[in-house]
C-alpha cells in the first residue's frame, strides 16, 4: 500500500515504470495535504487570545479536516487498488464467447469502480476547500499563506482527479453512465475554480500591508 511506504519509497514508486501509483493517488495525496494545511491553521489559532471569537469555529473545522485527511488519505490506497483490479480484468482469460462476455463484463465493472474513486476525490476537495475559505477568512493571519496553499493543492487535487475520471469514461461504452459522469466532473470543476478564486482573493487581501 502506497500509504505504508516512506515519503522516499513512495517517490521511488511513484517514478518507478510501475503504472500504479499513479496520477490518481497522486491527486488523494494533494487533497491530504490541503487538508492537513487546514489544520495546521486551525491548530495555530484555536488557544490565541487574539482569536478567542473564532475558536469554537476553529475546533469545529480542525475536526472536519481532520476526517477530511483521512478520508483523502484512504483514498490514496482505494485509487491504486482499483487500478490493479482493471488490471486483473485485463488478465482474465478469452478463449471462448463465454470466456470473452464475462471479461468484458468484468473490466467495465472494473473501470466503473476506477472512475468513481477520483471522482470522490474531486469531492472530497470541494469539501476541503470549503474550510480552505474559512480558515482564510478568520483564521491565523499570520498563516493565512498556508490557507492559501491549502486551497491551492486541494484545487490542483481535484482538477488531477478529474483527468483520471476522463481518461477512465473514455474506455467505457456506457453512454449514460459517460454522460452524467461528465457532467459531474464538469460542474464540480467550475466549483473548483470558482472556490480558489474566491480563497486567493482573501488571502491576497490580507496579505497586503497596511498602510503607513
Amino acid at each position: 500500500m502506497p500509504t505504508k511506504k516512506t515519503l522516499t519509497g513512495f517517490l521511488d514508486e511513484l517514478a518507478s515504470s510501475s503504472p500504479a501509483p499513479g496520477g490518481g493517488s497522486v491527486a488523494a495525496l494533494a487533497g491530504a495535504l490541503g487538508a492537513a494545511l487546514t489544520s495546521m491553521v486551525c491548530n495555530l489559532t484555536i488557544g490565541k487570545k487574539k482569536y478567542m471569537d473564532v475558536e469554537e469555529d476553529m475546533t469545529k473545522i480542525l475536526k472536519d479536516a481532520e476526517d477530511l485527511r483521512a478520508q483523502f488519505t484512504t483514498l490514496i490506497d482505494k485509487d491504486t487498488d482499483a487500478f490493479n483490479k482493471v488490471m486483473e480484468a485485463f488478465g482474465l482469460p478469452k478463449e471462448n464467447d463465454a470466456q470473452k462476455a464475462l471479461r468484458g463484463a468484468a473490466i467495465t465493472a472494473a473501470t466503473k469502480e476506477a472512475t468513481m474513486v477520483p471522482l470522490e476525490v474531486m469531492k472530497h476537495c470541494i469539501d476541503g476547500l470549503a474550510l480552505a475559505q474559512k480558515v482564510a477568512a478568520n483564521g491565523n493571519k499570520n498563516s493565512v499563506s498556508d490557507a492559501g496553499v491549502s486551497a491551492l493543492m486541494l484545487h490542483a487535487g481535484c482538477e488531477a482527479a478529474a483527468l483520471n475520471v476522463r481518461i477512465n469514461l473514455n474506455s467505457l461504452s456506457d453512454s449514460d453512465f459517460v454522460h452524467w459522469k461528465t457532467d459531474e466532473v464538469i460542474s464540480i470543476l467550475k466549483t473548483s475554480r470558482m472556490m480558489l478564486e474566491e480563497t486567493q482573493a482573501i488571502v491576497s487581501d490580507k496579505m497586503q500591508r497596511p498602510s503607513a
